[in-house]
């Protein structure tokens, strides 16, 4: 009932409602599968020839995420026009990607309204109603979107990947399709719609020049006087304004929110071969050891950075190459000695990643406690490497689509098409007309 109240608080509250319980519904999965809970109910489950659990999981995610949110415009275009005129309309807006849009536009909406409601601070967010025919780069599109889509889009498909490794060998790849596919679609159309909806997005002179843009974004320093626009440092301090006003309620909410990335952890470590199936909380913590190595090592190339770098460069790549080649050593002992897989450090990696964000968004709650400290500084330095490593997987596809020119032709005649192109002519009139009004 309160999807039908678009122009009151009830339509961006039902939003909210929807993308947590995605949320909740993945992560509970993720639980059943590495618990071995999953597992045991579908082989009883096999083993008394019952097949309605897979069917119920599957048939429920097809026609509530799916077909149920399309299902009110239909009716509404049905009465109003006719059902055969209402089914024409609803695929013609599917060819056009409006599923596309709006379902981006979903993430803008929850993002925004949840943050004000636990930290306040409303204000008008303008969404740009004109005519939009110049091309974005790629630093601007990241820096709007990445803390509303890009990061939630990578946690979801991080979610989704790892919910795929643990259930293969007992469920259907069918099943695991139909339950998932529309949280597939939401996770993609959040990571990659601005750049589809970009005019010259996949030009690739263009793209040169992002990629430039990029990393000169990422490196410059900021300071007072410089514009997020041309700093990481600027861009990131402006993203945290709405936890200044914060109360201590809410950044405790905050950091309990955090504490999922923990939980995902741990499921995930009692799962890897070197454990050799131990439950002891010992793993566990022995994982936040290789953590804290990471970080050591990551702390150890910064310093070493802004030691030699400018100076020595050739001992700066020596001190790299010996930390490389320490690494490497480290990985084959443990491969030969305790059994180590090529599947256990594709799992530490999915597994660690996740944790490391988790720090990062602890640290930014309690930055009033940790700002004098170098540890706010360790924070800053970890997560400019987040940023960028997440812009360049971003920005990888879309340089490989981009080096094909059948796509950017195709995206220019879809982009400017006949119907726009009608549009763009009527724009001049309109605002003659008004001109001579006034």
């Amino acid at each position: 009932m309160l999807s039908c109240y678009f122009t009151t608080t009830g339509f961006y509250f039902s939003n909210l409602i929807s993308v947590i319980g995605i949320y909740v519904f993945l992560y509970g999965q993720l639980y059943l599968v590495l618990s071995g809970l999953q597992k045991a109910l579908l082989l009883e489950a096999r083993v008394h020839n019952i097949q309605s659990l897979e069917t119920a999981l599957a048939s429920q995610s097809f026609i509530q995420l799916g077909l149920l949110t399309g299902l009110p415009m239909v009716m509404e275009i049905g009465l109003e026009k006719g059902f055969l005129t209402a089914i024409k309309d609803f695929t013609l807006m599917q060819l056009q990607l409006a599923a596309v849009f709006f379902t981006f536009s979903l993430g803008t909406k929850i993002h925004y309204y949840g943050r004000t409601m636990l930290h306040g601070g409303a204000k008008y967010r303008p969404t740009g109603r004109k005519v939009v025919v110049f091309h974005a780069s790629f630093t601007e599109i990241y820096r709007l979107y990445s803390r509303s889509h890009f990061v939630k889009g990578f946690e979801l498909v991080l979610l989704l990947i790892v919910y795929d490794l643990f259930r293969r060998s007992y469920q259907s790849s069918m099943a695991y399709v139909l339950i998932t596919y529309s949280i597939w679609f939401m996770s993609i159309t959040w990571l990659f719609a601005p750049f589809l909806f970009n005019p010259a997005g996949f030009d690739w002179e263009k793209i040169l020049d992002d990629w430039k843009n990029l990393n000169k974004w990422i490196r410059l320093p900021g300071g007072i006087g410089i514009q997020q626009d041309k700093s990481w440092h600027s861009w990131w301090d402006d993203e945290q304004t709405h936890l200044c006003s914060s109360g201590l309620g809410a950044r405790l909410l905050e950091i309990l929110l955090s504490v999922r990335f923990f939980m995902y952890q741990y499921g995930l470590v009692y799962h890897l071969d070197i454990s050799q199936k131990s439950k002891n909380v010992l793993v566990y913590i022995l994982s936040w050891v290789v953590i804290l190595a990471v970080f050591l090592l990551v702390k150890a190339v910064n310093m070493g950075r802004q030691q030699f770098s400018t100076n020595y460069h050739l001992a700066f790549r020596l001190f790299k190459a010996f930390l490389f080649i320490a690494v490497l050593a480290i990985i084959i002992i443990l491969s030969n000695v305790c059994d180590l897989s090529m599947k256990d450090l594709i799992v530490c990696c999915l597994a660690f990643l996740p944790t490391g964000w988790g720090l990062i968004l602890i640290a930014q709650a309690a930055r009033p406690k940790i700002e004098e400290t170098g540890l706010w500084h360790f924070t800053r330095v970890l997560a400019r490497a987040y940023d960028y490593g997440m812009s360049v997987a971003l920005f990888a596809p879309v340089a490989v689509l981009a080096w094909l020119p059948i796509i950017s032709a195709f995206q220019t005649r879809f982009l400017f098409n006949e119907a726009f192109s009608r549009h763009l002519q009527i724009q001049p009139i309109l605002a003659g007309k008004k001109t001579k009004q006034t």
